[in-house]
């Protein structure tokens, strides 16, 4: 059953409605490749994604593309995300010792009343970067 849904009333475009900062460390890529089964070699091993034209070792697409839905789904509460769609447009590389640290904003970037949805339209950014382009979730709202 769905959370209660963000009420329609009082939402804007241009609003931001969630942000976070997020810390992806190697532990992150092993707990993310054991829920996930995405054991490819590019998310834990440094020899072989530098041999196939990485920086070193990678975040997991959708590890990226999930952070960003969790955000909007914190706000929207369990069930109230309709869709959820992105691009993949730059790895977010992970070192080791240390950590990756992304930015997540959500934003109100359109309205539909006749719906009762809006469109939130999620950036996150690695070091000044989209990581992820046209990253939109429609929301539904009371």
């Amino acid at each position: 059953m769905p959370a209660a849904r963000p009420a329609f009333a009082g939402l804007a475009v241009g609003d931001v409605v969630a942000t976070r900062e997020v810390r992806v460390t190697r532990d992150s890529l092993v707990r993310y490749a054991g829920a996930s089964g995405d054991f490819n070699p590019i998310h834990y091993n440094d020899v072989f994604a530098m041999s196939v034209g990485l920086p070193g070792v990678i975040a997991h697409g959708m590890f990226t593309m999930g952070v960003g839905a969790s955000v909007v789904e914190e706000w929207a509460g369990a069930g109230n995300v309709v869709d959820y769609q992105a691009r993949f447009t730059r790895p977010i590389p992970v070192p080791n010792p240390g950590e990756a640290v992304a930015f997540v904003n959500a934003t109100i970037g359109a309205l539909d009343e006749q719906a009762r949805t809006v469109r939130v339209d999620v950036a996150v950014e690695f070091e000044g970067q989209k990581v992820l382009g046209k990253a939109q979730a429609v929301v539904a709202c009371s």
